[in-house]
């Protein structure tokens, strides 16, 4: 064996044993060591029986959503009109589900993104506008516009949700903002870019400004079953995507790394991780699918308004997410336990909405408080939810516990404006370091 293979008769393993116990060795091997307990404790988790899982309970929960709703409904919609409401169940669902996929990824991965539902308006703004440009005299008639001007439109908006998710990683690992601050940027700007786009477009081809173009394109609206009034093709598609995921988290390395990035960032580094890739990747997928929900939205609704899509849909996510069980702490959260986040999620908004017989968009906003509760719930260490819990709640989740105080005033306006006031000076004076990333 060559002298340089041996340490005084030992063979080159012994050599970590001989390396001087300066402040970095340790620090390093405190975080390598902080990795494999994380990565143990991940693969433990993995060996528990289905029925004392997360995913069990959020079937049962679904399943009493649904009875509760069928018993509490004086139309009984769910048995007279089952076949009905089961397509829009599942249309609204599967719509969901594919930026709150996005989203869990991007948690999972230790971040947030709160651009969902910008990048949503904002995609359906350019493809709506795509269209109109490359074939106008379609769009002012309603006629087909042609398969090629809707594929260049849909691959042009998909391109561009990939440059928002990598303009995303870049504020966040070049730039060095918290992602926190990085997404809420976009939150705001892609929304008032996407009506200066199509107020600009639409003055130049059809002589005046507008803040809406309707699609009236048979082909591009089946996209999301809006002609055959099915949902099949919009479920095969969530499943596809849902196990093209499942498989990148749970059966490559690099789902792996995705995991233990979010668990120990500084130890995924030191092992030889490269983070500011995976960052990469976590944001450009939750781009690319809130782009892809962008144009199923507009296909859905025949209408491209920047004003009003996507509105509060990145809290929907969000929760989707954390009630499906992903930790906004970042390393822990599953694919199937997303999904059914989002079908637990649609099942209450569909049900409250049913029960007080009002639509289902305009009960959203108050039933994302009702979830970010269930979040809490779910996540807090002594497992009580009141008010008084609140603020207690707020120094290890503050986003959940502001929905939770919000959703208990929401029937005030007054007391709702004292809540928020509360609620972000809370977080604003107790919670610093998540303010400051």
């Amino acid at each position: 064996m060559p002298a340089s293979d041996n340490v005084q008769g030992r063979f080159w393993p012994a050599k970590i044993f001989l390396w001087p116990r300066t402040r970095a060795f340790k620090r390093k091997l405190l975080a390598l060591t902080a990795f494999w307990n994380d990565l143990m404790t991940e693969l433990d988790s993995s060996r528990i029986p289905f029925w004392r899982r997360h995913e069990f309970a959020l079937l049962v929960s679904i399943f009493a959503v649904l009875v509760l709703t069928t018993v509490l409904d004086k139309n009984h919609n769910y048995i007279t009109e089952w076949q009905q409401s089961s397509i829009d169940l599942s249309r609204q669902t599967a719509l969901l589900s594919l930026y709150a996929l996005g989203a869990a990824v991007v948690i999972i991965a230790g971040g947030i993104d709160l651009s969902t539902g910008s990048v949503v308006a904002f995609s359906g703004t350019i493809c709506a506008t795509l269209m109109m440009l490359m074939a106008p005299e379609a769009i002012e008639k309603s006629t087909p516009v042609g398969p090629v001007v809707i594929t260049t439109a849909i691959t042009v908006t998909l391109l561009i949700g990939i440059l928002i998710g990598s303009l995303h990683a870049w504020l966040i690992t070049e730039v060095g903002l918290p992602p926190f601050v990085a997404t809420l940027g976009t939150l705001v700007g892609l929304r008032s870019l996407s009506r200066a786009i199509m107020e600009a477009a639409t003055q130049a081809v059809q002589g005046g400004a507008k803040t809406q173009i309707s699609i009236g394109d048979k082909s591009f609206r089946e996209l999301s079953g809006a002609i055959s009034g099915t949902s099949w093709n919009l479920v095969i598609l969530v499943l596809v995507v849902g196990a093209m995921l499942w498989v990148l988290l749970s059966k490559t390395v690099t789902g792996r790394h995705l995991y233990a990035l979010g668990g120990n960032e500084q130890a995924a580094r030191l092992s030889g991780i490269q983070t500011d890739r995976l960052k990469w990747l976590a944001y450009c997928l939750s781009a690319f699918l809130s782009s892809l929900a962008g144009i199923l939205y507009v296909g859905q609704l025949s209408v491209a308004d920047p004003q009003t899509s996507g509105r509060g849909y990145e809290l929907n996510a969000i929760a989707a997410a954390v009630v499906g069980g992903c930790s906004l702490q970042g390393g822990i959260g599953t694919i199937p336990g997303t999904l059914l986040g989002s079908l637990f999620l649609r099942v209450v908004i569909d049900g409250v909405a049913k029960i007080i017989n009002a639509a289902g968009n305009a009960i959203a906003p108050n039933t994302d408080g009702v979830l970010g509760a269930f979040s809490v719930a779910d996540i807090a260490p002594t497992g009580e939810v009141s008010f008084n819990y609140a603020n207690k709640l707020a120094s290890l989740y503050p986003l959940t516990a502001t929905t939770y105080a919000l959703v208990l005033t929401k029937y005030s306006s007054a007391a709702l404006a004292t809540s928020v006031k509360d609620a972000v000076s809370y977080y604003a004076f107790n919670c610093p370091s998540i303010a400051d990333g």
